[in-house]
């Protein structure tokens, strides 16, 4: 190459860098890479009613927020007890299953992107009756609103509680066989390890931090789901439930129970995992990951 060449070449290099350096160069160049991507937020918000959490701003909040994908639980009411237009006005397609039994239970799917599918339930009469399941397919990934029973009316409803965590560790693999990708959000209502739990000792024999419960979550998180919070996060004094009493949030002597777990094939695609403490719309606060959809 002669040097009038290599002259030639480098004046041509630094004219192309200059219009690298320029903004709206380089967004154009970069702009195929960030269609390509593609960070879909998913939350998880156990409401302790929706129509009480509406009242205390929640949907003020929930538009600021505008979450690709928000799982809700404990809606305590029908779709027909409120104007569900207000989130179609949002941009969200909303999905419910409440319960029969009215004021109780129910879970939710709020969506700004049109799903593939729903189920509702799943297909068990006395937790279908509960409303505890829903399911929305988003391509080749589903993603779960699951309210776990919570055992703190007694003996009776603790070997409901055990029983339904029989059955949904069972379903829930089953259908992995025809659906390997699964995001699992909701209040499981168990706090896993005493790092999850503000005073471990004094709880141990609560419902909620009992040990076969905490066997439970670490058989689950050992056959091929994972704790995304925790998958990230390793610090102490991160919950998202705290008792009325005491003011038991503003001293943070809370408990950690709402979870979203993704199947062990979706970790690469899991990019933050955080608490929000900071929403103040029911008892518990919300969790969201993004996920590379």
């Amino acid at each position: 190459m002669s040097e009038q060449d290599t002259l030639l070449l480098n004046d041509t290099f630094k004219l192309f860098k200059g219009k690298i350096e320029n903004t709206y160069w380089r967004y154009f160049l970069l702009l195929p890479l960030i269609l390509a991507i593609w960070f879909m937020q998913i939350a998880t918000y156990n409401l302790n009613g929706i129509r009480a959490a509406i009242n205390r701003g929640w949907l003020t909040w929930l538009q600021e927020k505008n979450f690709d994908v928000i799982c809700v639980q404990e809606l305590k009411a029908e779709p027909g007890q409120l104007d569900i237009s207000v989130f179609e006005r949002m941009g969200y397609h909303a999905y419910w299953h409440p319960a029969v039994k009215k004021g109780y239970s129910g879970v939710g799917i709020f969506t700004t992107h049109l799903p593939d599918n729903i189920v509702t339930g799943c297909g068990c009469e006395e937790y279908d009756f509960e409303g505890r399941i829903l399911r929305a397919d988003f391509g080749d990934i589903s993603i779960y609103s699951i309210y776990f029973p919570s055992g703190t009316m007694g003996d009776v409803r603790q070997e409901v509680k055990y029983k339904f965590l029989d059955f949904i560790y069972n379903f829930l693999h089953d259908v992995r066989k025809t659906r390997s990708k699964l995001i699992v959000c909701g209040d499981y209502n168990i706090a896993n390890k005493e790092i999850d739990i503000h005073d471990p000792v004094r709880n141990k024999n609560i419902t909620g931090f009992l040990q076969p419960e905490r066997d439970w979550l670490d058989k689950f998180f050992q056959s091929g789901f994972v704790d995304s919070f925790r998958y990230l996060n390793k610090d102490p004094h991160h919950y998202t439930w705290w008792s009325f009493w005491r003011d038991a949030r503003s001293k943070n002597k809370g408990w950690r129970i709402d979870y979203i777990s993704i199947t062990e094939n979706l970790i690469s695609n899991l990019k933050s995992a955080q608490i929000l403490p900071d929403a103040i719309h029911s008892d518990h606060c919300p969790m969201m990951i993004e996920i590379d959809w």
